[in-house]
């Protein structure tokens, strides 16, 4: 027998055969067993229309034989999957789907699931399945399965990897059934009964959303007034009896007591003699007979006063003692007392005694010709009693009244002011939200829980000046955004002036019409008497979601009457100035002075106004109480400020980075809720956990810093550390989440720097330095560019590759038009700390420019330069 291999249709040489031959010892046949060995040089440099094949073909004197073909490949696995898993987020219950299509290769690549590292057996647990088409299925996804998932492909070349996708199973809340309905709150007459609902059937878990609609129900109701009874008139009376009285009676019907009415006081009957006296009892005229009863009834009449008269004067003198007991202690003058029953109440003081360690400033000294009467909120010691207290204010000045104190609760206040008290009004403000609970003031790190009791000055404005002159600058008000550029020539030579800058901080004195929304503080630089030869660039941030399909923006100025007037809109061409809108600010480049402010009129209801939603906390003057208060204020740094200065105030700590939040015209409120309270550590007041703002309140944009107070308690003084969310989200739009964590002990806690530098600064830089670009290369720039070049390498190339498309016909107006668009661009990029933008801006305008492609070094200042060529330009 003999055998031989074909290969590609060729004889393998016979030298290449490796024979061998053994005994089969059940048969006792003899085996020939033939191989050859093939390389991989071999199967490369084969080029054939098929693959690389081999067969074997067997004969002896019985015939032939030959072999099925076998094939050889060169194995290998590509590195890339041809589609990677991606991640899901999908509820609990519902059908997850990842696809996985591995790598190209010879084997085909086995295809094994790692969830969180670790591989998947689908046989153990039936409600995975990997065997279709590699691809991943979880029939109803529970909370345990969410995780990292990774794709595995090996063959026996290599194993691949593909990218991890994230699986988020999220529970959206629920709400649990209504409790009962409450007892009607009024007794008699029309009230209200409420119940209420928590989003806890199931609670939201991982991102699900909250529930919608009310968490608390209220209805009217009618309780009937309960009627006491009255008497009617005494009937006639009876004929006279033998025992010589007669009676008469009355009934309680006039009216008869209804709906739990009290019965009528007194006797329904009385009698009396009939015969004045003469009436004879046992041979004796009536009225000399005197029963035993009747002494005895006399005996004790007499030591019942007598008991009384002694207990009466003891419970007099103790009064009196605890009266001038509690004098001495307190230092008041209280003319009269009366029990506090909680809210406000007015309270009315004298002036004090010094040395009294209830003074909240023990070391003024009191005016004794001074007798106010001050009005304010009181704190109680029970918690059932305690409340968020909004801005109010808390001395409201009357003049000529007796002090009193109209509570059980008394405390002292010194008054600093000296005799033109009298004409003043003084104003101060509580803590936003603050909840006390005190008997006396005790200091915290020297500043008191309540800590402006004292009058705080309200600042109307911010406000900062420079002097200017023929070479320029720019005026910055740090942490607002706001600045104010002055071109080099804008004020004539051997000139200067005093120029200022101011923000309002009050209320805005444009008052928005039907539709219209202030998104920008009101900004005011003068003097408006000032003429510049060059338009300068102010930047006015604003709040609005920048798109022309939902907004329609306008630049409005007030006139010296007080009115506002619009200036022009952003999309319109104008010639008096122009507009250009960055997503958080707009540059406006103007020649005249004034107040400046940008107004939006939304298109759709898709138009979008940009929060800025922030939480701060402090300790309230209960030890066991923590205030959380959560912000939502237009996303403008000024705004923000605001509330920045009014916390440092309050002693505020600002606990999570402050986040976006996008607010729709949509005319949906929007709900702030307190979620995951760590139980048995913390609670908060019921009811108060979600808070509702309509949708008026905030879109209007109010200059008042909008906010929600909350009230935590702990359960003891030994938690120090406070774990929650802050969920804030419009109904049908955005959401946003701001975790807490952080340690109720000032020495423990982590501080959150508010702004880069402080707010007390207002630099002003004036020539050279205040400009990114050099002035010897601005004028060879101008030069440049202001020339009409036939190739279209002018200032309009240089306004288009700046990204300044729109109303170009400004620029033509303008004696230099590359100075102007270069203003623009130093406005824009005041916080760039290099000149990359205007670089790129002119290598892809090109090189060819003959005045700027053959510029020598030696035509340029030596500094000029080196901070050019530093700098890419």
């Amino acid at each position: 027998m003999q055998i031989f291999f074909k290969c590609n249709g060729e004889w393998v040489h016979q030298n290449e055969h490796v024979s061998e031959e053994s005994l089969d010892e059940s048969s006792g046949l003899k085996v020939r067993e033939v191989f050859i060995n093939v390389t991989r040089q071999q199967v490369e440099d084969f080029h054939g229309p098929e693959d690389y094949w081999c067969q074997c073909v067997a004969w002896s004197h019985l015939g032939t034989s030959k072999s099925r073909k076998a094939s050889v490949r060169i194995a290998y696995l590509r590195k890339n999957f041809e589609q990677d898993p991606q991640g899901r987020e999908v509820p609990i219950e519902g059908m997850i789907v990842l696809h996985c299509r591995p790598p190209e290769g010879v084997p085909a690549a086995e295809v094994e699931w790692l969830k969180n590292e670790e591989p998947i057996d689908s046989e153990q647990d039936e409600n995975i399945d990997t065997r279709a088409d590699h691809n991943l299925i979880i029939r109803q996804a529970r909370l345990s399965d969410s995780g990292n998932y990774t794709c595995m492909a090996a063959n026996i070349v290599a194993k691949r990897r593909s990218l991890s996708a994230t699986v988020v199973v999220y529970v959206n809340g629920g709400w649990s059934s209504w409790t009962a309905w409450s007892a009607c709150n009024v007794r008699c007459g029309r009230g209200w009964q409420k119940r209420s609902r928590t989003c806890t059937n199931p609670a939201p878990l991982n991102g699900g959303a909250f529930c919608e609609g009310m968490s608390v129900q209220k209805i009217t109701c009618t309780s009937l007034c309960p009627v006491d009874g009255s008497w009617e008139v005494w009937g006639e009376w009876s004929v006279c009896s033998p025992e010589c009285e007669h009676l008469r009676i009355r009934e309680c019907t006039a009216p008869a007591p209804r709906n739990g009415g009290k019965f009528c006081e007194g006797l329904s009957q009385e009698s009396e003699n009939c015969t004045d006296g003469l009436c004879i009892l046992d041979k004796k005229p009536l009225h000399e007979i005197k029963p035993q009863s009747i002494e005895n009834a006399s005996d004790i009449a007499l030591y019942s006063g007598l008991g009384a008269a002694v207990v009466a004067v003891t419970v007099l003198v103790v009064g009196i003692t605890l009266y001038r007991r509690s004098q001495s202690d307190y230092g008041v003058d209280v003319i009269d007392s009366s029990a506090l029953t909680g809210g406000f109440q007015t309270f009315n003081f004298k002036t004090v005694r010094q040395g009294n360690s209830l003074l909240l400033n023990s070391s003024m000294q009191p005016d004794l010709t001074v007798s106010r009467t001050y009005s304010g909120p009181i704190c109680l010691q029970d918690p059932l009693d305690k409340e968020l207290m909004t801005e109010s204010s808390l001395f409201n000045p009357l003049s000529d009244i007796k002090v009193k104190v109209q509570s059980s609760f008394m405390v002292s206040l010194g008054v600093s002011e000296r005799a033109e008290y009298h004409g003043k009004n003084h104003s101060g403000t509580f803590p936003h939200g603050n909840n006390c609970s005190f008997t006396t003031l005790h200091p915290r790190n020297k500043t008191p829980y309540i800590q402006n009791l004292s009058s705080l000055p309200t600042r109307t404005e911010l406000r900062t000046t420079g002097v200017f002159g023929h070479l320029g600058g720019r005026l910055v008000m740090p942490n607002t955004g706001v600045s104010l550029l002055i071109p080099h020539g804008a004020v004539p030579e051997e000139n200067s002036w005093e120029i200022y800058m101011s923000i309002n901080q009050g209320e805005p004195s444009l008052q928005s019409d039907g539709s219209e929304v202030l998104l920008s503080p009101e900004v005011t630089c003068g003097p408006p008497d000032m003429i510049v030869t060059t338009p300068f660039a102010l930047t006015i941030p604003h709040c609005a979601d920048v798109s022309s399909e939902h907004w329609n923006i306008h630049l409005k100025k007030r006139t010296q009457q007080g009115k506002w007037e619009e200036v022009m809109s952003v999309e319109d061409e104008s010639t008096s100035c122009y507009c250009l809108l960055d997503p958080f600010a707009c540059h406006v480049l103007l020649d005249s002075f004034g107040t400046y402010a940008l107004t939006g009129e939304p298109i759709t209801d898709c138009a979008v106004k940009q929060l800025k939603v922030a939480v701060f906390g402090c300790m309230s003057c209960n030890s066991l109480d923590y205030n959380l208060r959560v912000y939502c204020v237009d996303n403008t740094p000024c705004a923000f400020q605001e509330v920045v200065s009014d916390e440092r105030h309050q002693g505020g700590q600002l606990l999570e980075e402050p986040k976006l939040l996008h607010f729709k015209g949509n005319t949906f409120s929007l709900q702030i809720s307190v979620l995951d309270i760590p139980p048995f550590l913390w609670r908060i007041k019921p009811f108060t956990a979600c808070q509702e703002v309509p949708f008026s309140r905030v879109w209007s944009g109010n200059r008042q810093p909008l906010h929600c107070a909350f009230s935590l308690e702990r359960y003891t003084p030994t938690t120090t550390q406070l774990s929650c969310k802050i969920c804030i989200r419009q109904l049908k739009g955005h959401e946003q989440i701001l975790r807490v964590q952080t340690s109720i002990l000032e020495n423990e806690r982590e501080t959150i720097t508010f702004f880069a530098q402080e707010d007390s600064t207002f630099p002003a830089q004036t020539g050279p330095k205040a400009f990114k670009i050099p002035y010897s290369i601005r004028q060879r720039i101008c030069a440049t560019f202001d020339t009409p070049n036939a190739k279209g390498k002018d200032w309009q190339m240089l306004a288009q590759k700046n990204s300044i498309n729109r109303n170009l016909s400004y620029f033509a107006t303008q004696s230099s038009p590359s100075a102007v668009i270069l203003n623009l661009w130093e406005a824009r990029h005041q916080h760039d700390g290099d000149l990359d933008s205007l670089a790129c801006a002119l290598e892809e305008i090109g090189r060819t420019q003959a005045k700027l492609s053959n510029m020598k070094e030696s035509q340029l200042d030596e500094a000029d330069f080196s901070y050019s060529r530093q700098n890419g330009l």
